[in-house]
């Protein structure tokens, strides 16, 4: 699409310096913008790589200056340009309707909005809401509710009783309600236990590549509402997320630990079972938590401990040699006062 400069500007609430007239048709970084692209510097130190490209215009902070290119002066230059992205890069839609390839139980409840992509296997009893997609491949099991406007990428599975709420982006090979890992051990052997629980997503949730998240034995595991979760995450059965947190790639959480709202779990951290981790948890990469965490707190390390306290361990590791040497020296000093002794 092309949008002049003050109509883009009125979208993001910014002002507009120099000519807003100038016709944007593209986003780009700096260094491989083009005449009519829009670029964006979050920082001053941005700034000036941003007048030497070729850029039409560029979304600055509310006090940057340029006498070489348009600005659009905002509040967040990031903030804007994740709005803006949309406009010059659309999502691409599906038309409404069922591919002939899919298998539709003729029990299951589809909008008439949505998509149905080849080759999806719907079960019965599934309710699937306004324009909500699902791209091809996917297999949604029996008794599973999807609410409006959510898309399920290539090959997505949702397990029986799942239930998805709405604007929900699901991404290829991610495996929802799957058993969760649960076995008693009886006369020399592993006995299953059941998993007969499901999974519930609340609305706003976007999930990564490759991610599984597991059925609760009794009950259900929750996503809440406005959690985004990377790729190659795996969530056991009981486990559950508050509203609005950031799970990044490669993490693990045992089962049954509840989390409050707004917790963020760096990449390749694992989280012991049948915890309380409260609200704004900050959770360092490649940390291992054993224990309950308290509302704000911020822990790193295996285990992981407060970050303060964290900071010093590593430093004494990082002395450890250092102490070596000077208790050997102490050694050699107090093993000659003890021949002058004797």
């Amino acid at each position: 699409m092309t949008i002049t400069a003050s109509e883009l500007a009125t979208q993001l609430n910014g002002e507009v310096v120099g000519d807003g007239s100038i016709e944007l048709s593209g986003f780009a970084m700096a260094v491989r913008a083009r005449p009519g692209d829009l670029t964006f510097a979050e920082k001053d130190s941005y700034v000036a790589a941003a007048e030497a490209s070729e850029a039409s215009a560029i979304l600055v902070s509310a006090n940057c200056s340029s006498t070489a290119k348009v600005l659009i002066r905002v509040a967040n230059p990031r903030i804007a340009a994740a709005h803006a992205l949309p406009l010059f890069f659309p999502p691409q839609t599906f038309e409404p309707g069922i591919h002939p390839s899919a298998s539709v139980d003729d029990s299951a409840e589809i909008h008439p909005s949505a998509h149905v992509g080849a080759g999806c296997v719907i079960g019965d009893n599934v309710t699937i809401g306004a324009r909500t997609s699902l791209i091809g491949g996917n297999h949604v099991a029996h008794d599973t509710q999807i609410g409006s406007d959510v898309r399920l990428h290539p090959n997505v599975v949702l397990y029986s009783h799942t239930e998805i709420g709405d604007r929900t982006i699901i991404h290829s090979g991610t495996v929802i309600g799957a058993d969760g890992y649960g076995y008693v051990f009886d006369q020399g052997r592993h006995v299953k236990m059941p998993q007969v629980g499901n999974v519930v997503i609340g609305n706003d949730v976007e999930i990564g590549s490759n991610t599984s998240i597991d059925c609760a034995a009794l009950g259900s595991t929750r996503i809440g509402s406005g959690c985004k979760i990377d790729n190659l995450v795996h969530i056991a059965h009981n486990v559950t997320f508050g509203d609005n947190c950031l799970i990044l790639g490669q993490s693990g959480f045992a089962g049954s630990t509840e989390f409050g709202d707004y917790c963020v779990i760096a990449s390749q951290s694992g989280v012991s079972g049948h915890l309380k981790i409260g609200n704004q948890v900050t959770i360092g990469s490649k940390s291992g938590v054993m224990r309950d965490i308290a509302d704000k707190e911020i822990v790193l390390g295996y285990p992981a401990a407060p970050i303060q306290r964290a900071k010093r361990q590593w430093v004494g590791i990082q002395r450890l040699p250092d102490i070596q040497l000077q208790l050997r020296e102490l050694e050699k000093q107090v093993a000659a006062l003890k021949a002058q002794l004797d």
